[in-house]
Formats: structure tokens, sequence, C-alpha cells
């Protein structure tokens, strides 16, 4: 296979290798029920030889490594290719997703018909093209545009603009295969848009409804175009089916049996992905989006109507999706999740009124992309809710069905504020648990996950927030704990822990700013502190819930995190919920991010720089101060110096003018008058004689 590591050959490659050569000639059990147990088994024996082996090129060397392929292999020259594709006894090359293919593909099937003679054993080239080739196609019957296009027509498809090359390629395989039949075979596989596992052209939707910042999915245009879809894993069975099989039709048509519009399949994906809604836009706002590539553009404004009538009348085909994206959109979407690693995060901060429950909630929703729950935004939220429902319905008065719905809304509407007014702008526990489950089970906390800031604060909230209705007395009854919905339960309860003296020392530190108006309040905080600390002394407490539903809490001690960004407490919390499952930064998230990266580092070189002038400045000035003091010091010395020299020497200066000096005179004066030939012996001798202290 080439591009192993693409899309289609990722999944495609998957699925071939867990699947026994010539399994598909065998009949599914179902299709067996009436047939003899020991013919089937004798069948399996004698067609199942083995699994397939698969070998593939990368477009990406240093990308994820596979766990599947046999080998995989950066071809250097055409001739180490070729001598890789002889290795092999079936050759599957997509064409589908890379234009640098097409001339790969043209090369691989003409170099190997040229080597036939050469074949140890007959060899298959499947081509995986794409029904654009067909786009530009004129319908069967003028008057009846509905008929779909087959197999049989596909002598007379006319290709997209941008797709000439893809249908000069699948003549040339077809036309290579008819020549020498027996030892090469050559099949094309016009594929519908495939979708499925990671998602391919579609992901930008999935993306886009599952990260749910937008209110509505765009269609672009009126929406009305028909697009064959085929799924990833049906396609590859197509593939196992013709190496099994060997067909004598060597041009097959694979999609499914959905004739779904593109309003349709966006639609779809909205409601049971994201905001539930779709928005029309001019059709050439496709041509603004960044993340769509040409080819998923061509995928998506194409308008054809197809049905792969050989598939379903030859093939033994194990569907995944035969009726489509639409009929299977949950199955679709859980292995999309799966495939993507999009798991909710669900988390539950428990803990004292002022040991931080709220800022640590942010900082762990800023860290893995997650939806902060307080009750006061809840209960606000559903008024505003269901305020703009009565209104709109007011406004709009169609029909009985309408007006029962509005007169309903009404109702409920003028109960919560009514209840409100009757507990002093407190809303009773039935009120909030309805309109705390119902944001839990919105699509983006079921998305992306939640983190739920200080409730439930007591057993019976916890119960009945968590607890599945439908069961809980069959349950109660038996002795056991009712289960949970695990679609809205925390799946980690994290209890911050401090002191009373710790709590009241770090309320009395708070700006005024922040405290006025709040349950800071002195005697108000005391009061709440008080009744935190009562609810949780009593044998069934909003932990003990959580303990018997097996989620252990975690207890941490904040008055140990000295940090006022809690670095501390997000590393223990870490540790426990593991990596975000979550896409991660956008494109633009990252550009930011490394320009906050590049600006920190400039700023902080600056910094260093400005800090080793400064250091330098201040050892040179302190060098100087020290030469200085050393040239201050060093004349003093040496002042010194000469006065003790001065003082040692007046002695010495007394007896040399007492004694040497006035002998020395008279035998200069002697010496002069006589100028003896040696001046110095003479002095010498005189000096000698005339020495005062001989005498």
């Amino acid at each position: 296979m080439n591009h192993i590591d693409s899309f289609a050959g990722r999944n495609i490659g998957k699925y071939l290798c867990g699947c026994l050569v010539g399994a598909s000639l065998v009949e599914s059990p179902e299709e067996a029920e009436d047939d003899d147990s020991g013919s089937v088994k004798e069948d399996l024996n004698q067609k199942q030889k083995g699994l397939f082996q698969i070998v593939g090129t990368l477009s990406n060397p240093n990308g994820k490594k596979m766990d599947f392929p046999l080998e995989t292999y950066m071809i250097s020259s055409r001739d180490e290719f070729l001598q890789r594709l002889l290795e092999c006894d079936i050759i599957v090359f997509n064409i589908t997703e890379d234009l640098s293919q097409l001339d790969d593909a043209s090369w691989a099937v003409s170099a190997l018909h040229s080597e036939i003679n050469n074949f140890a054993n007959p060899k298959m080239f499947i081509l995986i093209s794409t029904i654009l080739t067909w786009a530009r196609s004129k319908p069967i019957d003028p008057d009846d545009p509905e008929i779909p296009f087959t197999e049989d027509d596909y002598r007379r498809r006319k290709c997209h603009i941008n797709f000439k090359d893809h249908l000069s390629v699948e003549k040339l395989v077809i036309k290579l295969g008819k020549t020498h039949k027996d030892k090469f075979s050559t099949y094309v596989v016009a594929s519908g848009l495939p979708y499925g596992a990671e998602e391919g052209v579609l992901h930008t939707f999935f993306k886009e409804a599952w990260l749910g910042e937008t209110h509505a999915l765009p269609v672009f245009g009126d929406g009305l175009n028909y697009i064959p879809l085929m799924h990833i894993t049906d396609l590859a069975s197509v593939v196992q089916n013709i190496a099994d099989q060997r067909p004598r039709t060597h041009y097959l048509v694979a999609v499914d049996d959905s004739v779904h519009t593109l309003e349709e399949i966006v639609k779809c994906i909205s409601i049971n992905l994201g905001p539930g809604k779709i928005q029309r836009v001019p059709r050439e706002n496709i041509f603004l989006r960044k993340e769509l590539t040409q080819l998923d553009i061509d995928y998506m404004l194409v308008n054809l109507r197809m049905e792969a009538v050989f598939l379903k009348e030859n093939f033994n085909i194990n569907w995944v999706t035969q009726s489509g994206l639409v009929d299977n959109i949950q199955s679709i979407i859980t292995e999309y999740k799966q495939t993507r690693g999009l798991q909710p995060i669900r988390i539950c901060i428990l803990g004292p009124p002022a040991v931080g429950k709220t800022s640590m909630s942010e900082i762990i929703c800023k860290y893995y992309k997650l939806h902060h729950i307080k009750i006061k935004d809840v209960i606000t939220e559903a008024m505003e809710k269901l305020e703009r429902l009565v209104k709109s319905s007011e406004e709009e008065e169609e029909g009985e069905e309408n007006e029962e719905q509005t007169e309903n809304w009404q109702e409920i509407l003028y109960s919560v504020k009514e209840n409100m007014e009757q507990h002093g702008g407190r809303l009773d526990d039935s009120y909030v648990i309805k309109f705390m489950k119902e944001k839990l089970k919105s699509m983006p906390c079921q998305n992306q996950g939640y983190v739920l800031d200080g409730y439930p604060k007591t057993y019976d909230q916890a119960k009945e927030l968590f607890n599945l209705e439908e069961r809980e007395e069959e349950d109660e009854a038996r002795g056991k704990a009712p289960p949970f919905d695990k679609t809205i339960t925390p799946d980690f309860v994290f209890s911050l822990d401090a002191s009373d003296e710790y709590l009241k020392n770090r309320v009395i530190n708070l700006p005024e700013s922040i405290v006025a108006g709040t349950h800071y309040a002195q005697e108000r905080f005391l009061r709440t502190l008080a009744v935190f600390r009562d609810l949780n002394t009593e044998d069934e407490t909003v932990l003990n819930y959580f303990d018997e539903a097996e989620i252990h809490p975690l207890h941490i001690d904040v008055s140990k995190d000295d940090d006022p960004q809690y670095k501390g407490t997000l590393i223990q919390i870490c540790k426990v919920v593991g990596e975000s499952r979550n896409y991660g930064l956008t494109a633009e998230e990252l550009a930011d991010q490394e320009i906050k990266a590049a600006e920190e580092s400039f700023a902080h070189e600056a910094k260093r720089k400005d800090e080793l002038q400064r250091k330098e400045a201040e050892e040179a000035a302190e060098k100087i101060a020290r030469w200085e003091e050393w040239n201050k010091r060093l004349e003093e010395v040496k002042r010194q110096e000469q006065e003790l020299l001065e003082a040692q020497s007046v002695p010495l200066r007394n007896y040399l003018m007492k004694n040497v000096m006035p002998t020395l005179v008279q035998g200069l004066n002697e010496c002069c008058k006589v100028r003896p030939d040696d001046p110095v012996d003479f002095l010498a001798e005189y000096i000698f004689r005339n020495n005062p202290q001989i005498e």
C-alpha cells in the first residue's frame, strides 16, 4: 500500500491485517444458518490460509509509529520502489488524498506491466480512486435525473475539471489489466466520500461541532447537492473482497445505500454532536476555510447519485454503515471520539468556603479546556433560556401545540420565580438539580467535560443529581447502591482541605472590594463555615456518596501550597487526571503562544543583559574604588617607610659627619694636590692612615 500512514491507508491497512485470506469467500454466519456446519468449516480450512501481511510506503517518516504494518519504506529511487512492488502479490494504490501520487500510480502500474514475464506469481493492482471522476456526467435519463449511476455506466463518465489526471490514471489501469489477465489483473474502485474513524473530509464539521464554539454549523450554498458516501471500513472490506474473489468486473463503484445531501449530513452532525443548528452561508465562503483543501471542497460541492449494484450483488461485505451516515450517526460519533481520543473529563471540586474552589476550578478549566459549572451561572442561564423560549413562542403563535408549549414554559418560569421569592432569592433543590442535570447533559459538557464548582453540597443533592431514577427504588429494596448516570457523574472528585484558622486568615487578608457583598463578610463567612463543618460530620456526606459509587475523592491540603496560582495543587490534580483528552491548541493559539514565548524570551534576554551590564558597571566601579584605595594605602606605606628610613639614618649620618666626613674631605683635597695614578687606592690608604679612632 502507498502512503500507509494516510487516513485511507491507515484504516484500510488496519482492517486488512486482521482479515484471513479468502475469508470473504465464505458466507457469513447469518447467511449460512441453513447450511451444514461441517461443510462451512471445511470451506474455511481450505480457503483461509492466513492473515494479510501489509507493507507500504510512508508520507511522513517522522510521524507516529504504526504497529500493524509488517514493514514500512521510505523509497529513495524508482528502482527500489519497483523491487518493493515485485515482492508483493497485491498492490493497493490510493490516489484520493495526495495529488503527487498520480504520477507514481501511473508509473507503478506501467512498471509492473513491463515485468509481467518475470512474475513468480500472479499479481493484482487495485487503484482506489474517487467518484469525482463522474462529477460532470450527464444524467442517464434527462427526464428522470434521480436515476443513479452504476458500474455499468463507467465508460460514459465525465470527470470534474480538477480530476482529469485521476481519470487518465483510471483508464491506464483498466487498459493494462486486459492484456495478461492470468498474470496481472487490475481494478479501479471509485469510492464515495470516505468517512469514519478519525474522519476524513468531514472532519472539519465533526471538529467544529465537538468544540461547540459556533452557534451553528455552516452549510455552503443551498446544501441540496447529493454526496455519495462510503465508510472507510466498508471501503476496506471492498478491497478485501476484490483481493479474495478477483472479479471479472474491473471497474467498481464503492458507495453505501444512503442518498444524503450536504444539508442533511451537516444537520445530522450538528444535532448529534454540536449546537443542533445549521446556517446557510454563501457557496464562495467554503474557499475561505483554511483547514479545507481543494480536494475537500470538491467533495463537498459534488452533486451525484450513485449506486453500488455489483458490490451488493456479488461481494460478501460486513457492512458497518450500509444505510449511511445519518442512520448510524451515534456509532460513527462514538468511533470518532475513540479514534481521536476525545473523551470528556468530568471533575468535581469540593471543600469549605474560601478554600479556593472557584480559583482552582478556573485554573483546571483553562488547563484542560473544560466548562466551569457554578450554581449561580446555571440558574441564571436556565432562567434566561425559559424567558427566551416564552418570548419566541409568543411571537410565533403557530398552532395549538405551540400555545400549549408556551403555557407550559410560562408555568415553569412563574413557579421558579415564585419559589425564589418565597425563599428570599434562593431556589429550591428540586429546581437547582433539574437545571443542573440539563446543564451536565448539554452537548458541550458531554463533549469536553466540566468542572463542577462546590456542588453538590450534601449526600441527598448528589443522590438526586447523579442516581438513575428508574432503578433506584428496585435497587434500594434489594439493599444495593442504586446505579448512577455515568454520562454526567464526575470521574474525579477532589476535596480541598484547610484548617479553620487558615481559612479565617485568608478571608481577613482578602481586599475589601472582593469581600463586599459576598459570603466572605465576617459574620456570614463564620456561619457558612460552621454549616459546612456540620454537614460534613454526619454519616451521610457528599464525599460518602462518591465513596459508595467507587469514585474515591482525593484530599488535598491547600494550606501547604504557598503559590498564589495553586501550582502545587494543580500538579497533584494533573497526576490523577492525566493528559488532556481535547484537541489541544489551535493553529492560531499555537502562533499566539509562540509569539508570547518569543516576547517573554526577548524580555528575559533584555533583562539578563541589563542585569549583566549593571553588574559589570558595579564591578568596574568597585574595581576603580579598590584601585584608588590601594594606591592611597601604597602611598601611605611608602611615606611611613621613608619616615622610618630617615629616622633610622640619623645616628649613622651623625656618625659619618663626625668621624668619617672630615677625614674623607681632607683625603680628597690631598688627592687633588698629589694627583696619584690610582686615586681610589690613594684615598683608601689615606683614610686608613688618618683614622681618628686609631689615633
